[in-house]
């Protein structure tokens, strides 16, 4: 009855007293959106644009030392080249560019030292291409904004034909940073009216529909000014920032979603008070919220355990975002679900009939399923497999200046040196050593089979020399980096090998060695986050499998994309021959984070009528489909959309990840959590809920019924 007062959970109380207290939750959500909202346009001119490193290797200790003994002509020193097609350097037009880049470097407070071109080293034979390099005075990450002032003002230098082009590493992450936050805003702006339309037509409401946004705003906005605060104590890369935006409104999405859907069906489907039916709500859809979201904050935090400032700053930055937003679910949606009562499907559409969660539809094909479990099974198994196939044969490294698009400065000034120097000329080592060991270390660089040019040692403070050594293959190309492990294995103990090419060696070793350990971790704390929430070992262990292997398909679909180049010319990308070094860390935690929110939703929905059931497993199998099939679909759709916009913008890297974010959502709610796992609990039966008695001395009792 309407008076009945329903007995739950913390959860469910959680709800029923924010339900009971609204002007006390929004008032804080208010206080909260608004302190960290006035952070929020301060975060991105604060975040990093580096930090592409493996914190301590040798490669960052010899930019360490470089920096310190050579006036800051490590890694993050500014290149300028200065090139015609028709003049060289000993024309007075060139001549005149050369000196105002000159003094314009040497006017900069964030330029140590000025190294004018010299002939032999950083003139070219043919006399048309001239290389400045700057000292850096400052660190990596500030280095990338003096990129970002300086490039368009080194431009505007050229004329009578002489270009003038900001490159190296500073310049290309710049380029990169601006190119990759132009493309996220992009898709970003097209993603939200695609959204609203699809939860329109999921809730049949534009009520119903907006309250995901206002949850997703309401995360986003705290997320951002949270990050700022975060960089006043680290450097925090951009990136976060980028990925943050992406995982609160996928997850606010699903979140909302999943309750909101359950609030109209526990209100509009009994006599139950709005706030009892948020009790209700949260007992059941809550919980799961709540474990789907410490699942999410678990994935991620496997990838802290790469040691390098970007992986670990944007990990950190999309956990701050699902915290937030799962706040705002188990707080202000509850309590914004009891005000509005009735009103939730306020501006519905005429062919709506609210009031039922559970959908007919999908209940139906729960019921085609356990009549024919085998025939849909087995299809939706062998087409995971050989899309899953080509992962075996996938290739990672490190971005190639493809990243980078075609009429950006860096890239300009990268072509222009490789056409002027030779293929290995834009990705220098710098070997630094003792002085005593210059010279050796010079000798052992000139006779190895990989190195083009090597330059006379250069003395500097400390009693250090640096030996400028280049190799014969592009920065990018396998034996480049086979070349640093050569010489790092024959040049005498003091000396150390960095430069770029070196760094992104350093960081492509470390990835390669733990993306196995993330990958482990990942999964056996999903198992172990499934067991506790659903208290059935046997349906957790295969829900982590057949997760596993709809994103082992979306990384084979990868495969053929972006290492063979099938399709890249309507996504419009230069295939490199391989996927980004980063992609199997960060895309594979990110997957199963979002992945696991449909396993949740379903088998909790699942076990919620198994246990109302009495233990019947048709009806926990039909019943859950029923309950959850439509959400997920719904946010399936969602998601894909969203993935697309991502995967048809910007440069390579975002394409990358909207792509293999894409095909893996679409895979794991079309295959595995609406066919798959359905059909495993069909096969399963009663043991799929199977909880040995040992372990039910030991799990904690949680449950996803109320009385």
């Amino acid at each position: 009855m309407s008076g009945s007062r329903l007995q739950v959970g913390a959860i469910g109380r959680l709800g029923r007293w924010t339900a009971g207290h609204f002007r006390i939750v929004a008032a804080a959500w208010v206080v909260v959106a608004v302190g960290l909202g006035v952070l929020a346009p301060r975060v991105e001119k604060a975040l990093s644009g580096a930090g592409w490193e493996t914190t301590g290797s040798e490669s960052v200790q010899a930019r360490q030392l470089i920096d310190k003994s050579f006036n800051g002509s490590g890694t993050y020193g500014l290149t300028v080249v200065v090139h015609a097609p028709d003049k060289t350097v000993s024309d007075p037009a060139f001549a005149r560019v050369l000196r105002r880049v000159q003094d314009t470097l040497t006017s900069d407070p964030a330029v140590a030292t000025v190294l004018p071109p010299r002939a032999g080293v950083s003139i070219s034979p043919d006399r048309r291409a001239a290389v400045i390099q700057a000292g850096a005075a400052r660190n990596e990450n500030d280095m990338v904004r003096a990129a970002d002032e300086l490039k368009g003002a080194l431009a505007r230098l050229g004329s009578s034909g002489v270009r003038v082009d900001l490159t190296g590493a500073a310049g290309m992450w710049s380029d990169f940073n601006q190119a990759n936050k132009s493309a996220m805003m992009k898709s970003e702006l097209i993603s939200w009216p695609v959204t609203l339309a699809i939860l329109v037509l999921a809730f049949g409401s534009l009520v119903a529909a907006g309250l995901p946004l206002m949850l997703t705003i309401a995360g986003l906005v705290a997320a951002a000014g949270s990050l700022w605060i975060g960089t006043q104590i680290a450097d925090i890369s951009i990136w976060s920032m980028n990925f943050a935006l992406m995982f609160a409104l996928a997850l606010g999405i699903d979140y909302a979603l999943f309750i909101v859907y359950r609030f109209r069906g526990a209100f509009f489907g009994s006599k139950l008070s709005a706030q009892e039916a948020v009790a209700a709500t949260m007992d059941t859809a809550g919980k799961a919220v709540l474990f789907s979201g410490v699942t999410v904050l678990v994935s991620l935090s496997a990838v802290m355990l790469v040691p390098s400032p970007a992986f670990r700053s944007t990990s950190l930055g999309i956990m701050l975002s699902v915290v937030f937003v799962l706040a705002a679910a188990l707080t202000l949606l509850p309590a914004a679900l009891a005000k509005l009562g009735p009103r939730v499907d306020r501006l519905a559409l005429p062919w709506v009939h609210p009031g039922e969660h559970h959908s007919p539809r999908s209940a139906a094909w729960g019921e085609r399923l356990w009549r024919q479990p085998l025939r849909y099974g087995l299809a939706a198994l062998a087409l995971l497999v050989v899309l899953a196939l080509p992962v075996f044969s996938l290739k990672t490294a490190m971005p190639s200046i493809k990243v980078v698009p075609p009429g950006d400065h860096s890239r300009l000034g990268y072509d222009a040196v490789q056409k002027a120097f030779g293929p290995g000329s834009t990705g220098p080592l710098q070997i630094v050593a003792p002085r005593a060991e210059a010279a050796q270390a010079a000798a052992t660089a000139q006779r190895d089979p990989g190195i083009a040019r090597v330059m006379p040692p250069l003395p500097g403070a400390g009693g250090m020399a640096l030996v400028q050594v280049i190799p014969t293959t592009d920065p990018s190309a396998t034996p480049t980096g086979t070349t640093i492990d050569r010489l790092r294995v024959a040049l005498p103990q003091a000396a150390l090998v960095g430069g770029p090419v070196a760094e992104n060696h350093d960081l492509q070793a470390t990835l390669s060695a733990k993306t196995p350990l993330v990958i482990g971790v990942v999964l056996g704390l999903s198992f172990l986050l499934l067991m506790v929430a659903l208290q059935a070992p046997v349906i957790a262990l295969l829900a982590v499998v057949t997760n596993l292997l709809a994103t082992a398909a979306a990384f084979g679909v990868a495969k053929w994309i972006f290492q063979d180049g099938v399709g890249h010319s309507v996504l419009g990308f230069e295939p490199q021959g391989f996927l980004d070094a980063w992609g199997p860390v960060f895309f594979f935690a990110m997957i199963f984070a979002i992945s696991m929110d449909y396993t949740v939703f379903l088998l909790s929905s699942a076990k919620e009528h198994w246990e109302r059931s009495g233990g019947n497993a048709k009806a926990a199998m039909v019943g859950g489909m029923g309950s959850s099939g439509r959400v997920i679909f719904a946010a399936g759709a969602i998601m894909v959309a969203v993935f697309a916009t991502f995967a048809l913008s910007g440069p390579l890297p975002p394409k990358e990840m909207g792509v293999i974010l894409g095909v893996a959502v679409l895979l794991d709610a079309a295959l595995v959590r609406l066919l798959l796992l359905p059909v495993m609990l069909r096969l399963l039966g009663k043991w799929a809920w199977y909880l040995p008695k040992p372990l039910d001395r030991l799990l904690p009792d949680v449950r996803f019924g109320h009385a």
